[in-house]
């Protein structure tokens, strides 16, 4: 997955009762005129701490994120401590600028926010959740991602989503493989319901 392509599903599109809480309770955002916003969901096949370990590196997103090549930190990975990330080529950007706004180890929780770079992804802030669930009987993660940002002149809301959707969802894809890989590399022992 390292070339940037990604699969599909995770979308956004319609949300369980489950799904919806988590939505209301950690990803609210509140967008101006000018702005969209949107939330995906992905089930993972592997244990939330395996999955947690690996989205609240900050200052390692290439883990998982099939378009960064290369993350240069500023500062220790605390709340307030910035990234310059390095995009891979084929997007409409070399490098971005990001801030870490949260980070909650205890309630999973990954808040983000773009404050430069050369992209038109302007006033870009995203929360990331991790959430335990058991799919097919043995431990699962519920990743939610969900987004504010500008609205590029020229665009329109539905193309800017349309957009950031298609690379939350690359990401997300790219986080489960790498997750359900670890996974069936670490054996994990069905939950007994």
């Amino acid at each position: 997955m390292m070339n940037g392509s990604c699969g599909g599903g995770g979308g956004g599109e319609a949300y369980g009762a489950i799904e919806a809480q988590y939505i209301r309770r950690h990803h609210r955002h509140e967008p101006r005129d000018n702005q969209c916003t949107s939330a995906l969901v992905k089930h993972i096949r592997a244990p939330v701490h395996l999955v947690w370990s690996l989205v609240r590196r900050f200052d390692q997103p290439q883990k998982y994120k099939p378009f960064v090549s290369r993350c240069i930190m500023q500062g220790d990975l605390g709340i307030g401590s910035v990234r310059e990330v390095n995009v891979k080529s084929g997007l409409p950007a070399t490098t971005s600028t990001e801030r870490l706004e949260q980070l909650d180890d205890e309630e999973h929780i990954l808040g983000i926010r773009i404050v430069g770079g050369d992209h038109r992804l302007r006033n870009y802030s995203s929360i990331i959740t991790v959430h335990p669930e058991v799919i097919e009987g043995r431990p699962g993660t519920m990743v939610i991602e969900s987004f504010v940002v500008d609205v590029p002149d020229g665009n329109t809301k539905d193309e800017t989503c349309y957009f950031v959707e298609a690379l939350i969802r690359c990401n997300l894809s790219s986080l489960a493989d790498v997750s359900e890989r670890m996974a069936v590399q670490g054996r994990t022992d069905p939950i007994n319901q």
